[in-house]
């Protein structure tokens, strides 16, 4: 079985070395964003899309442009990344699943550039080292070992602090699935309930840093914008920001690690939590109603991360050979699992799941988990393997059958 799987350490660069990264991510949000103007200039004058390898040509004359000698200057692989990037996000612009590409803003996007080409790439493992073309040796904080051979490496800007991100591959034995099967109903009271009963409460990294946040942030606002004083507090904001997203990352992890490596099968609900946290302020002819506890719920559950938590749960699940599976969502809550009798009433209160047919008692959530996991398996039963959470045409297996019994 091949494993895709990325190590992501700190760098200690120099300053010259950081200077030269600064410049090199400069250089490729230059590169996107020219790119970007020439697509929308083509277009406006009824020509068609350009290619990834048409605009390449175009990288060529202006990487030998008089009017931009610095941009023969940044190692030309991670330019041409970044051409490849917006190639990538026309196609998903295309295909429906994002919006039409924006600019790159200096200060607003994540200053970041990738080298593909794994010939260019050293790696010395044991003294946690690394090497990249025009940059030379860095150290990283060696946490851990990387394992395999390295493909790309990555690097990125984050709260002043840089980063590697090294992507490897490598063959390991074919994982065999072990453990129950399993239910989970996602909520903000309570983060993951499994049909099982158990839960996990929330971390609420967010709520935790919230006051501080503000505090900082009204500061930062008080500063002339752009100034030294005004650039030390926002500084001083994004170290908030990335003590925040590392602790819900750090919590993700553990959970989606901990539940994958328990259980053989995997049954999640199929939320879009785009819609779900859409705002409901409305327009100045329909203005919505209640707003601000929508703002509220809206600000709870993208603290908590629920599409990345799936994410990783999805991807755990397969290195450990198990199965996953996202049902529909729709009267999750509502559905009696003793009798099966749906209505609205059956939920009382937001924790509180009271039948009106066969008066079942539980707690809602538990509820939702218990259903969640018999859908999974009635989709496991009629031969539905699933890929993010599409089920595909296959024929039942013996452990399939057996999940699902």
């Amino acid at each position: 079985m091949e494993r895709l799987q990325a190590f992501k350490f700190e760098l200690m660069p120099t300053g010259e070395q950081a200077r030269k990264m600064r410049q090199f991510a400069g250089a490729c949000r230059f590169v996107y964003n020219k790119a970007l103007a020439l697509q929308k200039e083509h277009h406006a004058a009824g020509g068609k899309f350009i290619g990834k390898f048409a605009m390449k040509k175009h990288f060529t004359e202006w990487r030998n442009s008089a009017e931009t000698p610095w941009l023969a200057d940044a190692p030309r692989h991670p330019v041409d990344e970044a051409i490849l990037d917006l190639d990538r996000a026309f196609q998903n612009f295309f295909a429906k699943r994002a919006d039409f590409p924006q600019f790159k803003r200096k200060g607003k996007s994540a200053d970041s550039f990738r080298y593909p080409d794994l010939k260019q790439i050293k790696l010395d493992r044991q003294n946690g080292r690394i090497s990249l073309p025009k940059l030379g040796w860095f150290r990283y904080r060696n946490s851990r070992l990387v394992l395999g051979e390295v493909r790309s490496a990555t690097i990125s800007l984050r709260a002043k602090k840089w980063y590697v991100s090294i992507l490897t591959k490598r063959e390991v034995e074919q994982p065999v699935p072990h453990g129950p099967a399993v239910g989970i109903d996602v909520g903000v009271a309570r983060f993951a309930t499994l049909s099982d009963g158990t839960f996990v409460a929330p971390l609420a990294s967010f709520k935790k840093h919230e006051h501080r946040l503000a505090k900082y942030q009204r500061r930062m606002a008080r500063k002339v914008k752009g100034s030294s004083n005004w650039k030390k507090a926002k500084a001083r904001v994004q170290r908030i920001h990335a003590r925040i997203a590392n602790a819900r990352s750090d919590f993700l992890h553990k959970t989606s690690n901990t539940i994958s490596k328990n259980h053989a099968m995997i049954a999640v609900e199929d939320l879009q939590v785009r819609n779900m946290t859409r705002s409901a302020a409305g327009t100045s002819d329909a203005p919505g109603r209640n707003v601000r506890a929508k703002s509220g719920l809206n600000k709870a559950i993208l603290s908590q991360g629920w599409g990345d938590f799936r994410r990783q749960l999805e991807y755990n699940t397969a290195w450990r050979g198990g199965f996953f599976v996202a049902v529909p969502a729709v009267n999750t809550s509502r559905t009696c699992p003793c009798c099966g009798h749906i209505a609205a009433e059956n939920r009382k209160t937001q924790a509180l799941f009271a039948c009106v047919a066969c008066e079942y008692e539980n707690n809602a959530d538990h509820v939702g988990a218990i259903n969640v996991l018999e859908r999974g398996q009635r989709l496991f039963a009629c031969g539905g393997m699933v890929q993010s959470g599409r089920p595909a045409k296959q024929e039942p297996t013996e452990v399939t059958q057996a999940i699902a019994a």
